[in-house]
């Protein structure tokens, strides 16, 4: 895997499936929505049974799919990936069908952000594709984060860096680890590992 970052980084912009994965609170999902501003890339929609949000669009924020039409859905192998988010007791997955597309295409990235266990399934299946991993400078930093969002209760923080501790071991699976300390930075190194922008040279994690 590491072959593709270093040639996207090297040769410039080269399409094709790019994956980006990080514990809650690491700014992932600001980082896929500073990259979905660029034409050449196309962030993938997850299909979930959790029920519509208002100002939520179907088969924009996500396909909402009754529990019953997802689980035939998987029954019939139109997952790639999927899993059940236990906080809240909902099935999440990534549809196949586009994903294989994305393979093949050259004109544009398609980017899915996913949850560390979904990326790790993808890379032991053999998806060809950059994995990048976006990790919190410190348990410290990312505590405080989740703290200033004020939703969730000091038990349910605690919980959430235990499970960030063991998804950090994890990490070194992925192609490459970008560190979210500044997030101008981070965004402008992903940017580079994926050859959006002049080739630019990025130390090895």
């Amino acid at each position: 895997m590491t072959d593709a970052v270093e040639q996207s980084g090297k040769t410039g912009f080269r399409g094709g499936l790019v994956v980006i994965s990080g514990p809650s609170g690491s700014g992932k999902t600001t980082i896929v929505d500073l990259l979905a501003k660029d034409p050449r890339v196309e962030v993938a929609v997850t299909a979930t049974t959790r029920p519509l949000r208002p100002g939520e669009v179907d088969g924009v924020d996500y396909f909402f799919l009754s529990r019953e039409e997802f689980l035939a859905r998987v029954a019939r192998g139109d997952f790639v990936e999927y899993n059940e988010v236990f906080r809240n007791g909902h099935l999440y997955g990534s549809l196949k069908a586009p994903l294989l597309q994305a393979l093949a295409r050259r004109d544009r990235y398609y980017v899915l952000e996913i949850d560390i266990e979904g990326g790790i399934t993808l890379i032991d299946r053999g998806f060809a594709g950059i994995y990048l991993f976006i990790a919190p400078p410190s348990l410290e930093e990312l505590r405080r984060r989740i703290e200033r969002r004020g939703t969730e209760s000091a038990e349910a923080i605690a919980a959430r860096i235990r499970k960030t501790e063991l998804e950090l071991a994890l990490k070194e699976k992925y192609d490459r680890v970008v560190v979210n300390d500044v997030l101008e930075r981070a965004h402008r190194e992903v940017r580079a590992l994926l050859g959006l922008d002049e080739p630019a040279a990025i130390a090895r994690q």
